[in-house]
């Protein structure tokens, strides 16, 4: 469903993502590892046109978008669940619903999609009118996941969805994604929980100084010794 092939990407002369090649297959979790400052987030910013590849390419379904703008990605299907959450914290949880659908016009499906989104995460429900930048960091997370299906994507990236939380938070964060997935969402999930994210995914990639060091499904590379040393510290 989404493949990046040889992809090259440089912050101008530091070479970033060094010939970047993984795949996601549609109704997977995959997973992609790495420390900091590995390239992870750039991997998430070259899949969305928000940092152009020098080279290589980024196919979603058999679909170059590579060169796309970055509305067109999210219109052909993808959607992001960003970094730090990135909600519009100065508009109340509904306004930061309804700009997850900015793309859409068919106005009844819409107020179909989000009450079924405020029945995945009843505490929006529950804070619709209110300022989204006043709730807590979990609540925000749930809202920058719901923002992202209002798109009614046909694949969910999302980049380090448990920073920043409290561990009953991120078991309840990782428990959602589970949900979402049970309903036929494609997910594709960056992340530094690495035991987490491997209890979750079927594959995983990691992720070091921009290249890609391991692949394997996610229960092979829970007792791999790289990954058992480098981030489960075992």
């Amino acid at each position: 469903m989404l493949r990046l092939t040889d992809v090259n990407t440089y912050y101008g002369p530091s070479h970033v993502l060094q010939n970047i090649s993984l795949e996601v297959e549609r109704g997977e979790i995959v997973c992609l590892l790495g420390a900091n400052a590995a390239g992870k987030t750039t991997t998430m910013k070259t899949i969305f046109g928000l940092v152009r590849a020098t080279s290589g390419s980024v196919n979603f379904n058999d679909e170059a978008i590579e060169r796309k703008m970055t509305g067109d990605i999210v219109k052909s299907g993808l959607a992001l669940v960003p970094e730090a959450r990135r909600i519009f914290g100065r508009m109340t949880v509904r306004e930061n619903l309804e700009m997850g659908a900015y793309s859409r016009s068919n106005k009844q499906e819409i107020t179909h999609d989000m009450d079924h989104v405020c029945q995945i995460f009843p505490r929006l429900q529950e804070r619709l009118k209110q300022v989204a930048g006043t709730m807590s960091g979990g609540e925000q997370q749930m809202l920058a996941m719901a923002r992202a299906m209002m798109s009614r994507p046909k694949m969910i990236c999302m980049d380090e969805p448990s920073m920043g939380l409290s561990p009953k938070l991120v078991e309840t964060v990782f428990d959602t994604i589970l949900r979402i997935r049970d309903e036929g969402m494609t997910i594709f999930l960056v992340e530094q929980n690495a035991s987490m994210a491997l209890n979750l995914a079927d594959r995983g990639y990691v992720l070091q100084t921009g290249k890609i060091v391991l692949s394997d499904t996610a229960k092979n590379l829970l007792t791999n010794d790289l990954v058992r040393q480098a981030y489960l510290g075992g």
